[in-house]
């Protein structure tokens, strides 16, 4: 297929859209919600964009170009450039795949932001292998898989960023989320060791923690008062409040930012933290489970994080 020519950026663009003029963007499960937000500001702000679905349900059944090709269109309607895949990423050829639409298309791959996700929630005694495998191959394989398909070309250029959808279901916990939650843990793993591997080819890796209403959210059960009241919260958050960041993270001015892990929460942006320990407790005779016994609760016992949930811990109204 043919290069296209280098886009001049959305129409009437003025120079402070154009962050990520000529580059070239992939952004996968962007044919909705937060995927769709990111791909559409990426292509204001000049970037050339590989809008990726596979058109499956929020469960990851079925398949379907519309969505992928309906935001394709909206961006060339803006004056943008932009291709439609349809790939899963839940193989390594379908992300081969993904990134060579980027290469057939525009000649190189700047940007990959691995958006792509669904659901099977189920609680741990409950779960099947299958509703297991299907979340960690589309959340933690599929990000493999795309990322590795376009960590050559980076590192050859030089150049480029990854941005990577983590979730507090894993950074704080859900209930009946162990699939889900694996999977966004392993990804801020994954996102870390990308950062340390590329990081002298000029390449960054980055987490964003989103909170926001979209059809895969919309399927958190509402059987209980608590929650309904956490539901409405997240309704009152649209994924528009998390492409900012994305485009940020995704220019040049984000070049010494690497390994990080944000979150968004309406108009809030957090940075979280890392595993590091917080307290350490020593004795000059060594350790018995007697002795751990006696002292536990006097020591280390202060400094346990409560066993809570996303909602619990972020139980604030969002600015919005």
């Amino acid at each position: 297929m043919a290069v296209e020519a280098p886009a001049e950026g959305i129409q009437g663009a003025d120079s402070e859209m154009a962050m990520l003029d000529e580059k070239v963007a992939v952004v996968t499960g962007a044919g909705r919600g937060i995927g769709r937000e990111i791909a559409l500001l990426l292509a204001r702000h000049g970037a050339r964009v590989v809008v990726n679905d596979h058109g499956g349900s929020e469960s990851g059944i079925g398949s379907a170009p519309t969505p992928a090709d309906q935001v394709a269109e909206e961006i060339r309607a803006l004056g943008g450039k932009a291709a439609a895949n349809y790939d899963s990423v839940a193989t390594m050829a379908g992300g081969a795949r993904i990134v060579q639409t980027a290469l057939d298309h525009f000649g190189r791959i700047d940007i990959v932001v691995n958006n792509a996700g669904i659901l099977r929630d189920r609680m741990i005694f409950n779960m099947t292998e299958e509703e297991w495998d299907a979340v960690i191959n589309t959340h933690l394989k599929g990000s493999f898989a795309v990322t590795r398909a376009a960590a050559p070309h980076m590192k050859e250029e030089k150049s480029g960023r990854f941005i990577n959808m983590t979730s507090t279901s894993g950074l704080v916990g859900n209930i009946g989320q162990a699939n889900y939650a694996a999977a966004k843990m392993g990804i801020v793993g994954l996102t870390k060791v990308v950062a340390l591997d590329m990081a002298r080819y000029n390449v960054t890796a980055n987490c964003i923690s989103p909170f926001a209403w979209t059809r895969m959210i919309g399927t958190i059960p509402q059987e209980t008062e608590a929650q309904k009241v956490r539901v409405e919260k997240i309704k009152k958050m649209g994924p528009e409040h998390i492409a900012p960041l994305a485009v940020f993270l995704a220019s040049d001015a984000a070049r010494e930012i690497t390994g990080q892990v944000f979150g968004v929460r309406g108009k809030e942006i957090m940075l979280f933290n890392h595993m590091r320990p917080i307290t350490r407790i020593h004795h000059d005779a060594g350790w018995t489970p007697e002795r751990l016994a006696e002292m536990f609760a006097g020591t280390l016992g202060h400094h346990l994080v409560p066993l809570e949930t996303s909602g619990q811990y972020f139980n604030y109204d969002p600015l919005v």
